[in-house]
């Protein structure tokens, strides 16, 4: 199913790069790591653990037009599953819908400055096997508003490829319902291709 659907927004970005004449579109795949402060001081046994660690593969879609402002699409989710506390595995996955502007810094490079809002949602796995005979919830759901806002250099290699690194920040809303801290940041690079523009 998440085959069909990568497949399904490619041919869809394609099909749009045609429309876009003097538009831009790029689209990218990455990966970074996130992080995010611990709690150090309290005297709980079971504290909420910090929002880290792990690869987290992100695919982003950004629009641009001429005047160098534009928006863009992100989703991020972790690679491997994570331990919470070292007990319960669980797997976050962010999503966001961002304003862009691009600016040209040098030759084939650009610095791509995005903010904007979306969402974060905590899939949490129940550590076991299921012993009732009635059934069980093997996992649960806990999902948060989140503001957005990023930064990338953007550095065409070949042709329209290029390579961005890039730093985003995330505030979480009740994200300490779960974790300790509100702030997150990933910092990673993607790498993409551009359709249409100059």
């Amino acid at each position: 199913m998440r085959k069909l659907a990568l497949f399904a927004s490619v041919c869809a970005v394609l099909l749009f790069a045609n429309f876009a004449h003097s538009q831009q579109i790029d689209v990218a795949g990455g990966a970074g790591e996130v992080y995010s402060s611990k709690n150090y001081n309290a005297s709980l046994a079971y504290l909420p653990p910090a929002e880290t660690g792990g690869i987290y593969p992100s695919f982003t879609i950004d629009r641009i037009k001429e005047n160098h402002f534009g928006y863009s699409a992100e989703f991020v989710t972790v690679y491997k599953k994570q331990l919470y506390n070292g007990y319960q595995e669980y797997r976050p996955f962010l999503y966001d819908v961002n304003g862009l502007f691009t600016h040209h810094v040098a030759k084939r490079a650009n610095l791509d400055l995005t903010a904007g809002a979306g969402g974060e949602t905590v899939l949490f796995y129940a550590p076991g096997t299921c012993q009732y005979s009635t059934g069980c919830i093997t996992h649960l759901n806990s999902n948060h508003f989140l503001v957005h806002a990023g930064a990338g250099f953007r550095y065409t290699v070949w042709r329209r490829v290029f390579v961005r690194p890039e730093a985003n920040y995330y505030y979480i809303l009740h994200n300490t319902q779960d974790f300790h801290s509100s702030n997150v940041i990933r910092l990673g690079a993607s790498v993409g291709y551009t359709f249409g523009g100059k």
